[in-house]
């Protein structure tokens, strides 16, 4: 019995997984057992350490966590991180000293998800395109949430991959339509910015800039129900307080479609989505599979399979038909990334 410890760590909250790792002769991957499983909200708590030590507190039968490794929503440096949205500064040798553990791992979140999408099961996984998967290929992981992440893995040895974040999230938003020139110059101008990422516009916050500009541009599309929110989240703007999640309302109205200009905003913003996935994909030809997690991707499906999403990834040209042999596939388990962090504490 050799005891885990995962743990996907958010400036919101904070959730641990204990795990029995036992390593199986007929399959590369070892079979993990979990064995208990919280949820903190991080903000009460100074430091990921009590958290932990309350968590394990209530472990009176089990043997001690030999091995644990942290998903941290922000980057990670030398096994260290300075948290975004929390006054946290964690660092492994530390927290290994302060929880008594011989191995921690701290990597970023999305890092986390690449080691989650290899042990998800086909129930966990909505097919946008079906191809057969190329053992020895790269695999891609898109996803677009608060922010957009980026990350692929490699193939190492069999049934191994060594994963990768990157920050190709951050490269130029380039518009492929006069529309979406128009969004790009308006948000320049509305951030006062000399550039635009791609994450200004495939992101939660991307959706509300989306639909910013169109509403500018004409605003009596807009249903007296969206109108009034919108009035709301602009009075709430810049206040600690919000009663309205925007982008949630704007897919909402577009799935309903009972707003004209939400169902717009998705559109625009669901053909970004594609198009940036289908750059990462040309980038890397993930013939293992091209995998999108976030939030935003599950509990948007109507809009996501509409069409729209894959004629967007396909739509390169010359490349088109590479594209269209690349195995696509939307994640629906929301506990991706703490899968993950089990995954890679179980390599250490």
């Amino acid at each position: 019995m050799t005891i885990l410890l995962g743990g996907d760590i958010g400036g919101t909250k904070t959730i641990l997984r204990l795990v029995d790792c036992q390593n199986s002769s007929d399959s590369p991957q070892p079979r993990l057992i979990t064995l208990d499983q919280e949820i903190y909200p991080s903000k009460q708590y100074p430091d990921l350490v009590p958290i932990v030590q309350q968590f394990l507190a209530r472990q009176t039968t089990i043997p001690p966590v030999e091995k644990a490794c942290f998903g941290i929503a922000g980057p990670v440096v030398n096994n260290s991180s300075e948290l975004t949205n929390l006054s946290w500064s964690l660092t492994g040798d530390r927290l290994s000293h302060e929880l008594q553990i011989e191995r921690v791992k701290l990597i970023n979140d999305f890092a986390a998800i690449g080691y989650g999408v290899l042990g998800l099961a086909p129930e966990e996984l909505h097919n946008l395109q079906s191809a057969p998967t190329v053992p020895e290929a790269p695999i891609a992981v898109i996803g677009a949430g608060t922010g957009l992440g980026e990350g692929f893995l490699i193939p190492v040895s069999k049934g191994k991959y060594q994963v990768f974040a990157s920050e190709g999230s951050h490269a130029d938003f380039a518009p492929r339509s006069s529309l979406e020139y128009q969004l790009l110059n308006y948000l320049l101008e509305l951030y006062n910015i000399e550039r635009l990422s791609v994450e200004r516009v495939v992101s939660g916050p991307g959706i509300t800039s989306i639909y910013r500009f169109l509403h500018d541009s004409n605003s009596s599309q807009s249903s007296p129900a969206m109108a009034e929110i919108y009035r709301t989240w602009l009075a709430e703007m810049g206040k600690p307080q919000k009663t309205v999640d925007l982008a949630a309302k704007i897919a909402s109205f577009a799935q309903d479609d009972s707003d004209d200009l939400c169902y717009q905003t998705m559109k625009i913003f669901v053909e970004a989505y594609g198009a940036e996935a289908g750059n990462l994909a040309l980038k890397l030809l993930p013939y293992g599979g091209l995998y999108i997690a976030g939030g935003i991707a599950a509990k948007n499906l109507p809009l996501m399979t509409e069409g729209s999403f894959m004629k967007a990834f396909r739509a390169k040209g010359r490349m088109r038909e590479l594209l269209s042999n690349i195995p696509v596939h939307i994640v629906l388990n929301a506990q991706v990334g703490l899968m993950g962090a089990v995954s890679c504490a179980s390599q250490l």
